[in-house]
């Protein structure tokens, strides 16, 4: 591990859980609370899937000290007027006005709701460029380990090709919406987190979010770095996972922790797929948010064991997550 990785996990580096890996499971806030805390966790990422019922619960555990919030996932929680959460239901770099008037109303709510719970930052999915079923045909591709047939190449080169062609007015679409919520999010003291994606029609990628977050220069708008989705992309051959993250550094916010298994199966835990862990120990600085993000059905075991290969990776006991072991 590099010097310099030891020495931030020297100071405090807490680890939270996303509620998206238990929220369905619960019918109170204070049991999904309840649930992360006996992990070890001392934080939680309220995600998308976090009903209203279950807020009542976890203001009350929050008052208590039990838990803190260390950020939000748009759109949360669960919009009144959908039959269930999803991080797509409205793009702020939507192309149809109407779609991202929406977009920008229901993250004006997610930014109260964030606010209110003293969280640092909202984590968004910016947008997609409609690249037709090429990504789709891509990822299939590798998942079957079928990418020397002339159709792969073909629908990897389209897919190229359609994105940089219609890229320009989704990025546009995002910057007038960024101009609407910037300022909202300056005054709550919140920052707003672009999550890199695991497909390459999503927008913002690491070039177009570093032009945007130069462009606004505010210490308001970030990146969100989320490693099994990076992995994906490298896996398809489309980027350097590592380079991508070690450029984003210095304006990433926060960092989703999850595992792929084979080239696109990820919210794995933490050592059960084929990310190398250690080599991103750059990112255990004290003021990056560290959140873990299971899919549902991997086990609490499985999590623990992931947690612990964690601080095995980044720095042994310095990995403050209060980690119960168990047999």
């Amino acid at each position: 591990m590099p010097p310099e990785s030891l020495f931030f996990f020297r100071s405090r580096m807490n680890a939270a859980l996303s509620t998206n890996w238990n929220s369905q499971r619960h019918s109170t806030g204070e049991a999904l609370v309840d649930e992360a805390v006996s992990l070890g966790f001392d934080a939680v990422e309220i995600g998308y899937l976090f009903q209203p019922a279950l807020e009542a619960g976890l203001r009350r555990r929050l008052a208590a000290g039990a838990i803190r919030v260390c950020s939000v996932h748009a759109f949360s929680p669960v919009p009144l007027s959908v039959p269930g959460g999803h991080p797509e239901l409205f793009l702020p770099a939507a192309a149809d006005e109407d779609e991202r008037r929406l977009a920008v109303f229901h993250l004006r709510n997610t930014l109260a709701f964030a606010a209110s719970l003293g969280a640092r930052a909202v984590v968004v999915h910016a947008g997609r460029v409609p690249v037709g079923s090429h990504w789709a045909r891509v990822a299939q591709a590798h998942e079957q380990e079928r990418t020397g047939t002339w159709r792969y190449r073909w629908h990897r080169r389209r897919l190229l090709a359609l994105r940089a062609r219609r890229a320009a007015c989704h990025l546009a679409a995002l910057r007038r919406s960024l101009d609407e919520l910037l300022p909202l999010f300056a005054d709550a003291g919140v920052v707003l987190a672009m999550e890199n994606l695991p497909s390459w029609d999503a927008l913002p990628q690491a070039d177009e979010a570093l032009a945007l977050i130069e462009a606004y220069a505010t210490p308001w708008l970030r990146y969100w770095h989320d490693i099994g989705h990076g992995q994906i992309l490298e896996n398809a051959g489309l980027t350097d996972h590592l380079a991508v993250a070690r450029r984003m550094l210095g304006v990433t916010a926060g960092v989703h922790l999850h595992d792929v298994q084979g080239p696109m199966r990820d919210h794995q835990a933490p050592g059960s797929g084929g990310i190398d862990f250690s080599g991103f120990g750059f990112l255990a600085r004290p003021d990056i948010l560290h959140v873990f993000e299971p899919s549902p059905s991997v086990p609490p075991s499985d999590l623990a064991n992931g947690l612990r290969h964690i601080r095995r990776c980044w720095g042994g006991q310095q990995l403050q997550t209060n980690v119960k072991e168990q047999a």
